[in-house]
């Protein structure tokens, strides 16, 4: 358990039992170590002077042999603070570059019901504040599923993101309307009969999502100006043709 804790803060594999092994002698020779490891004598010099690196140990110099000294693991939780403090001090200048490149769109394949959760928790990171979407109840409810579209809708919610939504009446689902409501900022439109909806997608910010059928499962994500500019005036065109569902 602990190793794989470790694991979790980047001390994995040979690693995480060179600094347990260090830890659990005290002070003790690097062979003594690397043998309580179980690791070979060449391979515990590379990963001590790593692990002294990051400040997690240390070493002294005795009777000419070289000794290695744990220090307070409490290290660990500042070695994560700053690396959040950089992270945090990158940040604005990693996305701009990562936003630079507004003509040359992005295209995201998803597959399987991972993916779909993937693509539809990235709408909740929608700056705008409005999601604009074309669902099929009845594939939402099949995949990912109704567990994960209460819990996904109670954190649209939560985030305070509008939802204008236009379903198929061939696609409903009587025991989950889902239907117009302020409390959970929903406004619904059904679309003219005969328009079935055997997809979902939503249209938010510089993104279309698209999430298949249970049949073909996958998701897909574009990211371009000029597609989601034209997606949601295709959008327009269908919430004017389409008629207000009655609110709850």
């Amino acid at each position: 358990m602990l190793l794989n804790q470790l694991a979790q803060l980047g001390i994995s594999g040979k690693k995480g039992r060179f600094y347990l092994a260090a830890l659990e002698l005290g002070e003790a020779t690097v062979t003594a170590v690397a043998e309580r490891a179980g690791i070979g004598r060449t391979t515990a010099y590379d990963i001590l002077d790593s692990l002294v690196t990051e400040g997690l140990l240390n070493q002294i110099e005795k009777s000419d042999k070289t000794y290695v000294v744990a220090e307070d693991p409490a290290v660990l939780l500042r070695n994560m603070e700053q690396r959040m403090r950089l992270a945090a001090e990158a940040l604005p200048e990693i996305q701009a570059i990562y936003g630079s490149s507004l003509f040359k769109p992005r295209i995201r394949y998803y597959k399987g019901l991972d993916g779909i959760a993937t693509v539809l928790n990235d709408t909740l990171n929608c700056r705008s504040g409005e999601l604009c979407g074309i669902l099929s109840m009845v594939e939402l409810l099949t995949a990912p599923g109704e567990e994960f579209m209460g819990n996904y809708i109670h954190r649209r919610i939560a985030s305070g993101l509008k939802l204008r939504v236009v379903r198929s009446p061939s696609e409903e689902v009587n025991n989950q309307s889902w239907p117009s409501t302020l409390d959970d900022l929903r406004e619904v439109r059904l679309s003219p009969q005969g328009v079935p909806f055997t997809m979902t997608s939503y249209i938010y910010d510089d993104k279309v999502a698209y999430i298949s059928s249970r049949r073909e499962n996958f998701a897909l994500l574009i990211q371009s100006v000029e597609f989601a500019g034209l997606q949601k005036a295709l959008f327009e065109t269908l919430w004017a043709a389409s008629t207000p569902a009655s609110p709850s």
